[in-house]
């Protein structure tokens, strides 16, 4: 009987990880999915040697202020970038929450599964660094 996980397929999580037994572990399904696109969104253009295109320009956006202009461009940067690397999924809205608080914006991503018709969420913490109110 095939799963979704056969259709999914199965990946090494990050951080690696051995099992009880000396093996390396796989995750698969779902949990490998939100763990590619969690991937995507921690990752800035360039940071990898070997692919200098992976990521998400969401890291232009660190020291901006919080306002609906960044925002939007987070929305933006998160639909290119998802679309760009990750083709299991198909995006269906893309909401930015600012928690002015503690100077982060939670980036919340609606996604089917193309293989299996399944609708998710992923909600992403972006921290910015705010600007310094004494300089």
């Amino acid at each position: 009987m095939t799963t979704a996980g056969d259709f999914i397929g199965k990946g090494f999580p990050f951080p690696l990880r051995i099992d009880e037994r000396g093996s390396m572990v796989l995750v698969g399904g779902v949990e490998e999915i939100q763990r590619s696109m969690a991937m995507v969104l921690s990752t800035a253009p360039g940071e990898r040697p070997f692919r200098p295109a992976f990521g998400c320009s969401i890291w232009e956006l660190l020291f901006e202020p919080i306002d609906a202009n960044t925002l939007g461009l987070m929305q933006m940067y998160v639909r290119q970038a998802l679309r760009q690397w990750e083709p299991r999924i198909t995006v269906e809205d893309v909401r930015t929450t600012p928690r002015n608080d503690v100077g982060a914006v939670d980036i919340e991503i609606s996604y089917l599964i193309r293989t299996t018709n399944d609708h998710r969420n992923l909600v992403y913490p972006f921290y910015v660094i705010p600007p310094d109110e004494e300089a």
